[in-house]
């Protein structure tokens, strides 16, 4: 199944992940990091599904979810870092689907993700080609392979999620700090210079002259980005 997901979640890392995890998991996803934010983007997006941090600035999760069930019946899923029982029992009576506690795991997450849109009826049959292309790369997450122009490319679970990461969204600026949450779950020594080493590497791998690269490009100060439209 693949749908549209609304996450709302004050804390960047966290968010990121959470959208990198849908990605792969062939949805799509748009990251607000306010309440106020979230409630335009519901409007305006009508998403499939909601994942909803509780501690949000400007209108918090709980003033979210109230305006969500009175004005739409969009599927709601609670993240809170606090356990009391009477928040989550808060949470469910404003009508959230479901909730998780945090800290979790990202494959649980996608897991309560799935039942909560199977249960809603909202999520459709996963896309015919999941494959995701731009600047000549094509990135499938299902198979876990790589082709640049045509030719199979060898790459690290490292590589293969910045990477991934990259090709889904060309001309995107994403600081090192990003894509090394990218890479959590696939390697987790990894510090911020460690992707510059990834992005050496994957130079050396789909660009003509790593010298001279035309696809992944170093914005200096900031981080870098893949150049080239889609296909």
């Amino acid at each position: 199944m693949c749908a549209h997901v609304l996450v709302a979640e004050d804390d960047e890392m966290q968010a990121e992940l959470i959208r990198r995890s849908l990605l792969s998991e062939g949805h799509t996803a748009t990251v607000v990091h306010d309440g106020s934010a979230a409630l335009d983007a519901a409007r305006r997006l009508r998403p499939d599904l909601v994942v909803l941090d509780l501690m949000l600035p400007v209108i918090d999760g709980f003033g979210v979810c109230r305006v969500l069930r009175r004005d739409d019946d969009i599927p709601v899923l609670m993240l809170t870092a606090r356990s009391a029982e009477d928040d989550v029992l808060l949470g469910l009576e404003l009508g959230a689907d479901d909730y998780m506690t945090k800290p979790y795991s990202p494959r649980e997450l996608m897991a309560r993700i799935r039942t909560v849109l199977r249960r809603s009826g909202r999520a459709v049959g996963r896309r015919e080609d999941p494959v995701v292309r731009a600047a000549g790369i094509a990135v499938d997450p299902e198979r876990h392979e790589v082709r640049c122009d045509g030719a199979a490319v060898e790459c690290t679970p490292a590589e293969f999620e910045i990477l991934l990461a990259m090709v889904a969204e060309p001309e995107r600026v994403f600081s090192r700090r990003q894509l090394l949450e990218c890479t959590r779950g696939t390697d987790r020594a990894s510090t911020e210079r460690a992707v510059d080493v990834h992005i050496m590497n994957l130079r050396r791998k789909v660009e003509a002259d790593p010298r001279s690269p035309a696809r992944l490009l170093t914005v200096f100060g900031v981080g870098y980005k893949l150049s080239g439209g889609r296909g």
